[in-house]
């Protein structure tokens, strides 16, 4: 997501510099403070932690020289952010973090969600909109021909509901196909719990799908399943799975009525029962308009649009505040120049 919207960005006429790993792909300036993810390289997870609050304040001692700074990185910029004086736009991508009504305290900037049902979980002041994630729909092969398969794409943990995905497909006899990573804190629950249940034949496992082979498996399925038991900020995979023309049915959790237009891209549905019932219902579903929903509404050039108008509204407020007595300590008051982003 990051990387859709600082290219969409740059695009769009706009200086943007990039704080991420050295060997990021982007068409912003980049600076980096560690030549590849830090994410995988250390087994010590406090290791981890720490680079990450160094990454933060790394990119945060530069704040002077933009417009404004878009935080994706979550809490450890936001433990920086009385340190300057740039206006900073937090999006939270996912639920709230434990010590997030603590931080929300001290932290005296804004903050976006990525949809109304994740905004729900952000209230306050500094709540300054949603902006949808997206994709770039370009990158979707779309298919109006659809093989006999259900597909369920996912993290394998509780929350995404794979075993709820495996009912459907028993109740009605058809065939599943399972792509997603399992984390470390999941082995457990996936040896006991989904494995046994893949049989190989009805239920099959592909282990985590990289671009090519998702891409692939969105444009085959008859549909996606979406068993979510958690309510997910978004969920990408539908948005996804519809710009390849793959109705998406959803449980009614989340962002997913947000995403999926029920009765037009798919279905939003409330019990395993009503997901089977929905499979069967899949002729009412139009493959183009599945891919025209996502093209109108959660394409790059939404997202850029969107964010533009959050960055505008952040320096507005701030080229608003009465100077001496309103203004946070520490901080001057702000026109609102050309827009950069970091």
């Amino acid at each position: 997501m990051v990387s859709l919207l600082a290219d969409g960005l740059v695009g769009a006429g706009h200086d943007v510099v990039l704080y991420a790993s050295g060997d990021s792909l982007t068409k912003a300036e980049l600076r980096s403070m560690w030549p590849r993810p830090i994410r995988g390289c250390f087994e010590d997870r406090d290791y981890y932690r720490a680079l990450e609050w160094a990454h933060a304040a790394f990119a945060l001692s530069d704040a002077g020289e933009f417009d404004i700074v878009h935080n994706h990185c979550g809490e450890p910029a936001m433990a920086f952010a009385r340190l300057i004086s740039t206006p900073m736009l937090t999006t939270f991508h996912n639920g709230p973090h434990v010590a997030w009504s603590i931080l929300v305290k001290h932290y005296p900037w804004y903050w976006n969600a990525i949809s109304y049902a994740a905004a729900r979980l952000y209230p306050g002041p500094g709540l300054i909109g949603v902006a949808h994630n997206s994709i770039d729909v370009s990158t979707f092969p779309f298919s109006a021909q659809k093989e006999d398969w259900l597909l369920w794409l996912s993290r394998i943990s509780p929350a995404k509901g794979p075993m709820e995905a495996i009912e459907v497909a028993h109740r009605l006899g058809k065939r599943l196909i399972m792509a997603g990573k399992v984390d470390q804190v999941d082995e457990e629950y996936y040896h006991a719990v989904v494995a046994p249940l893949i049989d190989g034949r009805q239920v099959v496992y592909v282990g985590e799908a990289d671009a090519r082979q998702k891409r692939d498996l969105y444009r085959h399925a008859s549909c996606l399943l979406v068993p979510i038991k958690w309510e997910e900020p978004f969920g990408l995979v539908m948005a996804e799975a519809m710009a390849c023309g793959t109705p998406v049915i959803a449980m009614n959790r989340g962002a997913a009525p947000e995403i999926v237009r029920h009765g037009v891209t798919g279905f939003i549905v409330n019990t395993v029962e009503e997901m089977a019932d929905a499979v069967r219902r899949l002729t009412e579903i139009d493959p183009r308009m599945c891919r025209r929903h996502v093209a109108a509404n959660f394409d790059v050039p939404h997202l850029v649009a969107r964010y533009l108008e959050l960055y505008e509204q952040v320096l507005e407020r701030e080229s608003a505040r009465a100077l001496p007595t309103t203004v946070r300590p520490g901080r001057p008051g702000l026109a609102a120049p050309s827009i950069r982003a970091a």
